[in-house]
C-alpha cells in the first residue's frame, strides 16, 4: 500500500505542478494589468478594477461549465475508450461557441451593470470601453480551455504551463505598449489591457491548435478529423455535468467580489489590507487547487476502469498531500507574516490591519485543501449537483451572508468584528465545507469501492 501511495504522489505531482505554474502565470497577467492601469492613471485602475471584475465572474461561469469535458474524457480513458475522446471533445468545442455568444453578447451592453455601479462618467466609458473590447476575445478563451480540460484529462499538462508562460511573456509588454502609446501606437490607457488579453486568448488558441497537430501523441483521438456536428444528447450531458460546476465557481467567484464590495464602505486602509490579505490567500489557493485538478483526472480515470478501490486511494491521495503542504505553507505564511505582507504595502496603518487578518488565512488553509480536492474528487465520480449545493451553502450562506452579520451586526453578545468578522464567516465555511464534502465523498467512495478481501 506503501509503494502504491508513493506512485500516486509522485502521479499527482507531476500533474501538478505544471497546472501550478501555469495558474500562477495567469495570476501575474492580471497583476500586471493592475499595475500597469494605475500608473497610467486613477481613472483607468479604477475602471481595470471594476471591469475585469465582471469579465472573470463571466468567464468563470462559462469555463467551470466546459470543465465538464475533463471527467468525461478521464472516464473514456480509464475504460479505454479512445475512439470516444475525439468526438466527446468536439461536442466541448460545439458548446464553447454556444456559450461564447450570449457572453459576448452580455459583456459588449452591460448597461444596468454600469447602472448599478454609480461610477464617475469618465470611468463607466473606460469600463465599458474595456468590456466591449475583451469581449472580442472571449470565443478564443472558451474553445482554449476546452483543449486545456481535454489536454488535463490525458494528464499532458506541461503544455499548458509553457503555453500559459509565453501568453504572459507577451501579455505584460504588449499592454505596456498599448495603454502607454510606445512604439508608435496610440496611448489606449486601461483599454490597452483589454486590447492585449483578447490578442493573446486568440494567440494561445492558435498556440494549442498548432500543438495538436504537430504532436503525434493525439493522433489516435482524430480530433479534427471526422468532424461532428453539434449533438444534442452528447452536449445536454456536458451541461448536466458542466451547469454545476460552472455554478460552483461563479458562487465563489461573485462571494469574494461581494465581499470586497461591503468591505469599501469600511474605509480606505481596511480595503487595502483586505485586498492584500485576499490576494495572498487567493496565492496560497492555488497549490491545493493544482492538486485537485490532478486528482480529479486520477479518479476520473479509475472509475471509468471500474476501479472504485483506486478512485477511493487515489481520492485519499490527493487530499493527504494538499492538506500536508497547505499546512506547511500556512505555518511558513505566519512565522514571516510581517516580510511577506511588508512586501505589499509600506503603510503601517495597511499593514497592520493585514497582519491582523493574515491569522486567518493561515487557520483556514488545511479546511480549505480538505474541501477543494474532495469536491474536485466528486467531479471526477461526475458527481456535481450535490457539491454545487454545499458550495451555495457554504461560501453564500456562511461565508458571505455569516460575515456580514458578523462585520456589521455582531452575533450574540459578541460585538460588530468589521472586515475581520467576514475572515472569521470565511473560516467558518470552509470548515463547515471541508467536514460535509469529506463525508460525501467518503459515502460516494465507499458505495463504488469492493470491500477488501
Amino acid at each position: 500500500m506503501r509503494t502504491k501511495s508513493s506512485s500516486l504522489t509522485r502521479r499527482i505531482v507531476e500533474l501538478a505542478w505544471p497546472v501550478l505554474i501555469a495558474q500562477l502565470s495567469s495570476m501575474t497577467q492580471m497583476l500586471s494589468d493592475t499595475v500597469l492601469a494605475g500608473r497610467y492613471g486613477t481613472e483607468d485602475l479604477a475602471a481595470v478594477a471594476v471591469a475585469s471584475g465582471i469579465y472573470i465572474s463571466v468567464v468563470m461561469l462559462m469555463v467551470g461549465i466546459l470543465q465538464a469535458v475533463a471527467p468525461t474524457v478521464a472516464h473514456h480513458v480509464g475504460a479505454g475508450r479512445r475512439d470516444e475522446i475525439g468526438p466527446s471533445v468536439q461536442q466541448g468545442f460545439w458548446l464553447a461557441l454556444g456559450l461564447a455568444l450570449p457572453a459576448v453578447l452580455f459583456l459588449r451592453h452591460p448597461d444596468w451593470l454600469m447602472q448599478l455601479s454609480h461610477m464617475s462618467p469618465g470611468v463607466e466609458s473606460r469600463a465599458r470601453d474595456y468590456l466591449g473590447t475583451i469581449a472580442w476575445g472571449l470565443p478564443a478563451v472558451l474553445l482554449y480551455r476546452t483543449f486545456y480540460a481535454f489536454t488535463n484529462a490525458l494528464g499532458r499538462t506541461r503544455v499548458l504551463m509553457f503555453i500559459s508562460l509565453a501568453a504572459t511573456a507577451v501579455h505584460i509588454p504588449l499592454s505596456w505598449v498599448l495603454i502607454n502609446g510606445h512604439l508608435g501606437s496610440a496611448a489606449m490607457g486601461g483599454v490597452g489591457c483589454a486590447v492585449s488579453s483578447a490578442c493573446i486568448a486568440w494567440l494561445s488558441l492558435v498556440a494549442a491548435l498548432v500543438h495538436v497537430l504537430r504532436e503525434p501523441a493525439y493522433a489516435p483521438y482524430r480530433l479534427f478529423s471526422r468532424w461532428q456536428p453539434p449533438r444534442a444528447r452528447a452536449i445536454g450531458e456536458l451541461l448536466r455535468l458542466g451547469l454545476p460546476m460552472g455554478f460552483s465557481s461563479f458562487v465563489e467567484i461573485t462571494a469574494f467580489t461581494l465581499i470586497a464590495l461591503l468591505v469599501a464602505g469600511l474605509g480606505a486602509d481596511v480595503v487595502a489590507g483586505h485586498r492584500i490579505v485576499g490576494n495572498l490567500s487567493a496565492l496560497i489557493y492555488m497549490l491545493p487547487l493544482a492538486i485537485a485538478i490532478a486528482t480529479l483526472v486520477l479518479v476520473g480515470r479509475a472509475v471509468g476502469a471500474r476501479d472504485g478501490r483506486g478512485a477511493r486511494h487515489a481520492a485519499k491521495v490527493g487530499i493527504g498531500l494538499a492538506t500536508g503542504l497547505s499546512t506547511l505553507v500556512s505555518i511558513a505564511v505566519w512565522l514571516f507574516r510581517e516580510p511577506i505582507l511588508a512586501a505589499y504595502t509600506a503603510d503601517p496603518a495597511v499593514l497592520g490591519l493585514a497582519v491582523s487578518l493574515v491569522v486567518y488565512i493561515c487557520l483556514y488553509q488545511f479546511f480549505d485543501a480538505v474541501q477543494t480536492v474532495a469536491a474536485h474528487a466528486l467531479r471526477g465520480y461526475k458527481i456535481t449537483f450535490g457539491p454545487m449545493l454545499v458550495h451555495t451553502f457554504c461560501f453564500w450562506g456562511i461565508g458571505l451572508a455569516g460575515g456580514y452579520g458578523l462585520a456589521f451586526h455582531g452575533l450574540g453578545a459578541l460585538p460588530p468584528q468589521g472586515v475581520a468578522g467576514f475572515w472569521q464567516a470565511a473560516v467558518a465555511s470552509t470548515v463547515v465545507a471541508s467536514v460535509l464534502f469529506g463525508a460525501y465523498l467518503q459515502v460516494v467512495s465507499r458505495a463504488t469501492a469492493p470491500p477488501a478481501g
